[in-house]
């Protein structure tokens, strides 16, 4: 597959992803032909819509989403669209990324002890370890534990949760997304990334793993073993 096909893989398993999330909260999104979208306003930090082929059209996508409610926003999976003229701003841009399967894994620290979560009642203590101590909102709901969903949680000797991240099936790749690492695990999120992929290889063996990364978390992401294939760009609508 070329850069691009990996990047159209990473953004419908991440469409995918975003849609499990809206049905745990009781929306329907939809896919369509170019595009992932919610007509009603998706839970916080979530899209109303993502993009899953560079011709898709602003206008139909923005006219199948709720631009009225604050916080609507859309996944430009290609960094193709000029959403200004139709109300929005750029919220931040990434890299979509890539690992192949047969890629070594870098060793784990001795610290974190991985493992998937076991059930729905762990999912708080979860929540509140990704939002680094802030109490969870319920975001992260039971319905999304399933045989194509994981919670992978990163666990202390103290029997802390210090790390973790999703990871999602879908046809032809692993989608690693929401990974975080505490402070003062030694390693950081390289050391996250280790512990994720090894987890990752004994579930889904022969599965490629893709994502999208910005900034410190994509140098990161690259040491671990990964390749930027090509920018995406979420957008937010104006106020």
């Amino acid at each position: 597959m070329t850069a691009n096909e990996w990047a159209g893989a990473a953004a419908r398993n991440n469409a995918e992803w975003c849609d499990a999330v809206c049905r745990a909260h009781g929306l329907s999104g939809e896919f369509g032909a170019g595009s992932w979208s919610s007509a009603r306003r998706t839970p916080p930090l979530y899209p109303d819509a993502v993009t899953l082929t560079p011709d898709a059209s602003p206008m139909d996508l923005v006219s199948r989403i709720d631009t009225g409610s604050p916080g609507c926003s859309v996944k430009d999976s290609f960094a193709r669209l000029d959403l200004a003229p139709l109300g929005f701003d750029v919220l931040f841009e990434a890299q979509w990324i890539h690992r192949p399967s047969d890629k070594a894994v870098m060793s784990q620290s001795a610290y974190v002890s991985w493992a998937p979560l076991g059930d729905a009642d762990a999912l708080p203590a979860w929540e509140t370890a990704w939002g680094d101590g802030e109490e969870g909102s319920g975001l992260f709901r039971a319905e999304l534990l399933s045989h194509d969903t994981t919670f992978l949680a990163g666990t202390s000797a103290a029997g802390e949760i210090v790390a973790g991240a999703v990871v999602s099936r879908s046809d032809s790749v692993v989608g690693v997304s929401n990974l975080f690492a505490r402070g003062d695990v030694p390693g950081g999120e390289e050391s996250a990334w280790a512990g994720v992929l090894t987890e990752v290889a004994r579930l889904w063996p022969g599965l490629p793993v893709v994502g999208y990364e910005s900034g410190d978390s994509l140098d990161a992401a690259v040491r671990a073993g990964f390749t930027p294939i090509g920018p995406l760009r979420v957008w937010l609508r104006s106020e």
